[in-house]
């Protein structure tokens, strides 16, 4: 049974699978506009003042799942009009406030925004840049913080408010993890989506027998789609129209192999070296570590190595990667390895395609899944990457000195990073995830709970192979460039 967090969700998985409908009619364009009408039926309003504000919020998600602004490069964006129910004013001062002789609040304030009448402080709004230091030395903490969720959840510092006090991305900062689209309140952020070219795609492949089209599977489904079991999800795959559906995991076991090569390479230089999974942590060190980028580990990701893989073995092949990722959709888009995954989707919408196709998970029966290493399908958690990495130096008797340091998080990245420009690091890998957890955080989950990291481990024992070499024995590597240049 489907059960949605919120009515954000709720109507972010409506939009998607009417927009899905209509694509499988061949009227999508002609009659897109007919959707929030659809969604937001009336005459009361479902979440908002009046249904006349709800259905130009539905356009406008319309037109994102549609692909979006084409001249944004960003795969976030933000839906002006429903940028309008947060508190304007960050900080407040409440009824703690005693009056004190010190006024340390008014000393503090670097633009004179704080004023003392009738013995208490006042914030001139006007005048605030919301600093934050006269919370930090009130005595009474009798000034509150109310910072936007949105710009709360940006550890990338890309959010900031325009004069109308309405949310707007530094594309320049903005490192697309999507952590604002999932904790914005009001839905007034969304990512763009690949879902209409993907339906296209396979209809397309269901008339024309010249090439086929995969589903790469992120290892992060373990998290997902509970209430059915895996094999059940890899059947509705298939009904969709996929060819075969490939476990990411398998290419985390090419990528742990290549980087543990690489490694030992760079430990023969003198120089750490930084994890490439993460799309999202990769641009983070990009946009603000320029001077570390030659330690980013030039070894692809694994959605890209797989793809690479399957590629060369099927020439004609699509691929379309599912997993729970933002960062992904922008990731296909950088010069250097635009086109090796064509098409990138989430899991939340791989839901509403299912449904729109009228595909009960729960009735399938169970399809195997393309088999990966334990090591591959536990890159899903935070820590995976490290343990692949110690598996393959023990296995292949590696004489040399590994000292990871594991980061869950973007703001545990930022901290290794510092230390590592400054040569103040005592490891030698940075293993960075900038979502919590790792990829079973990610945005686009379809549950965003707190996650059990062994779940991911008792997924990984399913695995046939054990060991990575194992699950690789039987394909030929060597024709395959898996490095790439930041």
């Amino acid at each position: 049974m489907r059960n949605f967090e919120s009515d954000v969700q709720l109507i972010k998985y409506e939009v998607l699978k009417e927009v899905v409908k209509l694509s499988l009619e061949g009227k999508l364009k002609k009659e897109y506009k007919t959707i929030a009408k659809k969604i937001i039926p009336g005459p009361k309003p479902r979440t908002r003042c009046c249904i006349y504000k709800e259905r130009e919020i539905i356009n406008e998600r319309v037109k994102l799942a549609m692909g979006g602004n084409k001249k944004n490069k960003n795969m976030i964006e933000v839906i002006s009009i429903a940028c309008d129910e947060c508190p304007i004013h960050r900080f407040t001062v409440t009824e703690a406030c005693r009056g004190c002789l010190a006024h340390k609040c008014s000393e503090v304030c670097p633009v004179g925004a704080i004023h003392i009448i009738n013995k208490r402080s006042y914030i001139n709004t006007e005048k605030c840049i919301e600093c934050g230091r006269c919370k930090s030395v009130c005595p009474y903490n009798a000034i509150s913080d109310v910072m936007r969720p949105c710009k709360r959840a940006c550890n990338a510092k890309a959010l900031s408010f325009d004069e109308n006090k309405k949310a707007i991305i530094d594309n320049e900062k903005c490192i697309q993890c999507g952590a604002c689209v999932y904790q914005c309140p009001f839905g007034a952020i969304m990512d763009k989506s690949f879902i209409t070219p993907v339906v296209n795609l396979l209809e397309k492949a269901k008339v024309q027998n010249d090439f086929h089209v995969y589903a790469l599977m992120a290892p992060a489904i373990s998290s997902q789609f509970t209430y059915a079991r895996i094999g059940q999800v890899i059947t509705g795959i298939k009904k969709l129209g996929f060819h075969d559906v490939v476990e990411a995991a398998l290419g985390a076991d090419m990528v742990a192999l290549s980087e543990t090569e690489e490694f030992a390479h760079s430990i023969s230089e003198g120089r750490a070296l930084t994890s490439s999974c993460c799309p999202a942590f990769v641009a983070y060190i990009r946009k603000n570590y320029p001077e570390l980028v030659s330690n980013i580990s030039s070894t692809v990701s694994p959605m890209i190595a797989i793809s690479k893989l399957i590629k060369n073995l099927d020439p004609e092949a699509k691929v379309v990667f599912i997993g729970p990722c933002t960062a992904k959709k922008a990731e296909i888009l950088e010069p250097d390895i635009k086109g090796i995954t064509d098409f990138v989707i989430t899991f939340e919408e791989l839901q509403a395609m299912l449904d729109a196709y009228e595909i009960n998970i729960e009735d399938c029966e169970d399809s195997p899944l393309n088999n990966a290493s334990f090591y591959g399908r536990i890159f899903a958690r935070s820590g995976g990457l490290t343990e692949s990495i110690k598996h393959i130096i023990n296995d292949k008797g590696l004489k040399v000195d590994f000292k990871p340091i594991s980061c869950d998080g973007l703001q545990e990245c930022d901290k290794a990073l510092k230390l590592l420009k400054f040569n103040k690091l005592p490891s030698n890998f940075i293993e960075g995830m900038a979502c919590q957890g790792g990829c079973i955080g990610g945005a686009a989950s379809l549950c965003h709970g707190p996650k059990d990291k062994t779940e991911v481990d008792k997924y990984g024992r399913l695995a046939l192979e054990k060991h990575v070499a194992d699950s690789l024995r039987v394909f030929e590597l060597e024709e395959i460039d898996f490095n790439r240049k930041y």
